[in-house]
């Protein structure tokens, strides 16, 4: 994953994109620790980085203390909010994958067939098509396993890599791979701990750690997993009848040639803060003048959302930083902002 796709990861706000680099992340195992052949630290993250992507169904798990404010966004921003959420997922290994989740008005379900996405809400019965062509010229799509080979990929440049004993998640062998931040980085995170399947080498579990807390800021795994190939009709979408259909580029904000939102990371590792350009939002903002501190400096003014894991600033005139990183380390990037 290139840093400026990780700006892409961050949904339903400024503060979540304090999840960054932690969206992905996956929950230590509960069962016996099964005898697994000893690997090295880097023969593991390299077993990693050369996996496939794999065919699984699965249910996921997502454990959240991180302490996020309310955010809009509906049953996608639910996933954000504290406590714990399930939904179930289905890969094919080729780049089509299907994301339910269940809400207490209904259901979020996500279709991607490879080329064209599809967003059904139940909720309010509308369906939201997302055309990506690329996808078909370029290759499949990453996958949460790909993604998260990507987050290992960057962070381990600037970590101390360790396996950490094994685990049983859901039902699989794996290993514990640790990466913990290298004292040079300026992070709240105290350390990152990955279960990876044994046989498959695939991120199966993620444990996210911040500092001055025993207890995870963020879990999110599978409670059951079978990586059999699903039925192929899962990555198949037509709408129901009634149903209001819409194209996502109708319903995304509209911006003239001379304010193309931009995005940049400064820094890299543990440290990297993503800013991006905002479009206008009431909402957003008095999310963040509700939730956040008022904040100001030669960047300019605006509002501090602060998570166990992380911080994000919103500023007056409509830009974003976020990180896993201390206040101090936001404002320092956007004075770096070219």
């Amino acid at each position: 994953m290139k840093r400026r796709n990780v700006v892409l990861t961050a949904t339903a706000g400024t503060a979540a994109g304090v999840l960054g680099l932690t969206v992905l992340a996956l929950p230590a195992g509960a069962g016996a620790a099964p005898v697994l052949p000893p690997v090295a630290p880097e023969q593991l993250v390299e077993s990693v980085m050369r996996a496939e992507p794999t065919a699984l169904t699965g249910t996921v798990s997502v454990d959240n203390a991180l302490g996020l404010p309310a955010l809009p966004g509906g049953e996608a921003a639910q996933l954000l909010a504290d406590g714990t959420n399930r939904f179930q997922v289905w890969a094919d290994g080729q780049g089509r994958h299907r994301v339910s989740v269940p809400s207490p008005s209904g259901e979020l379900t996500v279709v991607d067939d490879g080329t064209t996405t599809w967003e059904w809400n139940s909720n309010n019965r509308t369906a939201t098509r997302s055309e990506h062509p690329q996808r078909a010229e370029h290759g499949a799509p990453a996958d949460p396993g790909a993604a998260a080979r990507g987050i290992i990929g960057e962070l381990r440049k600037t970590s101390e890599v360790s396996v950490d004993g094994t685990a049983s998640v859901a039902g699989r062998d794996a290993y514990e791979l640790v990466l913990t931040p290298k004292p040079t980085e300026r992070t709240l995170l105290r350390q990152v701990r990955i279960a990876v399947d044994a046989e498959k080498r695939v991120p199966l579990e993620l444990s996210v750690l911040t500092n001055g807390s025993a207890d995870p800021a963020l879990q999110v795994g599978f409670t059951s997993v079978d990586m059999a190939a699903p039925d192929p009709g899962l990555f198949r979408f037509t709408p129901p009848a009634g149903a209001e259909v819409e194209d996502a580029e109708q319903r995304a904000p509209q911006f003239d040639q001379h304010a193309v939102p931009r995005h940049q990371v400064v820094g890299d590792g543990w440290d990297s803060v993503l800013l991006a350009e905002v479009p206008a939002s009431e909402e957003l903002r008095q999310v963040a003048e509700r939730a956040g501190k008022p904040i100001s400096g030669p960047w300019g003014s605006g509002w501090v959302v602060g998570t166990a894991a992380g911080n994000a600033l919103l500023t007056a005139d409509g830009r974003v930083a976020v990180g896993a990183v201390p206040e101090q380390v936001l404002t320092a990037a956007l004075g770096e902002a070219r």
